[in-house]
């Protein structure tokens, strides 16, 4: 079985950081894409970024300039810095990692249960 798991969620004034993680654990032969994803009260889930196995990186407009993430393949984790946040940024926070797990013959979309960032005053 895979597992992921999100910490780092909070409360936050506006214009602070957070700094979200997330492991990937388990039967676990590799990683591909992985990516954060969040849902604000009354709305979709929406993609924020995500990242490849090379490295490459996609934002959504929202976040572009003040959110990074990263991936540290030698520990299966990935992290979300984001900087400047506004309330607006207020939502539970997923991750989600497209894995290959040992004796599977293609991967599988995994998601995390989610780590709660509230930004107010």
């Amino acid at each position: 079985q895979v597992q992921l798991v999100e910490s780092g969620g909070g409360l936050v004034h506006p214009g602070g950081s957070l700094r979200l993680s997330c492991v990937a654990s388990g039967s676990i032969r590799s990683i591909n894409d992985m990516g954060w994803y969040r849902q604000a009260p009354g709305k979709q889930r929406e993609l924020v970024a995500n990242i490849n196995g090379g490295g490459s990186t996609n934002y959504a407009d929202s976040v572009k300039g003040r959110f990074t993430i990263s991936r540290d393949n030698a520990k299966n984790t990935m992290y979300l810095q984001m900087n400047s946040l506004k309330p607006e940024d207020t939502a539970v926070y997923y991750c989600k990692g497209t894995i290959l797990g040992w004796g599977r013959y293609s991967p599988m979309d995994y998601w995390g249960k989610g780590t709660l960032v509230t930004v107010s005053s």
